[in-house]
């Protein structure tokens, strides 16, 4: 006889498709990728600002190139007098496992800015094999097979 219990995905059923459709949706209007930051900024002017939202020795050690250093404990005292109202900023910090990007973001649209996070921050940003500038100088790690394709795009 088998078990009725669903397993532990399907325990609580999948959204209905109008729901699923509207919380993905949204979440896209919260959050950009690194690779889909990376080229748009390499298109050049990509109508946002990048935003690195840790420490003064976090940027020394690695920023996303062009980046706007503000970190978060800043954001009230200084955005005014950095960004442009008119447009979206991108926030990153550590990685994932860091909600530094979050805060910066909640701490800009507070203040009225239209804001995105960089899911993945500069980790991500690293471990995709893309430049990053140090205090040193601009640097550059092969990407990482187990976060980036290496010979082409992930096709998503």
């Amino acid at each position: 006889m088998t078990s009725r219990t669903p397993n532990p995905v399907l325990r609580v059923p999948p959204a209905s498709p109008a729901a699923a459709a509207a919380y993905f949706g949204a979440s896209l209007a919260f959050h950009a990728d690194v690779s889909d930051v990376a080229a748009a900024l390499e298109a050049g002017d990509p109508g946002f600002v990048v935003l690195d939202s840790r420490s003064a020795a976090s940027w020394d050690q690695g920023h996303v190139p062009g980046a706007l250093h503000l970190p978060t404990a800043l954001i009230a005292e200084r955005a005014a007098g950095l960004l442009d109202p008119a447009v979206p900023v991108v926030t990153y910090c550590w990685g994932p496992g860091c909600d530094g990007g979050a805060r910066s973001a909640l701490a800009l649209a507070g203040l009225g800015y239209r804001v995105k996070e960089m899911i993945g921050g500069f980790e991500y940003w690293v471990r995709e094999g893309l430049a990053f500038e140090t205090r040193e100088g601009a640097r550059r790690h092969a990407a990482d097979p187990l976060t980036a394709p290496v010979d082409d795009d992930c096709g998503c």
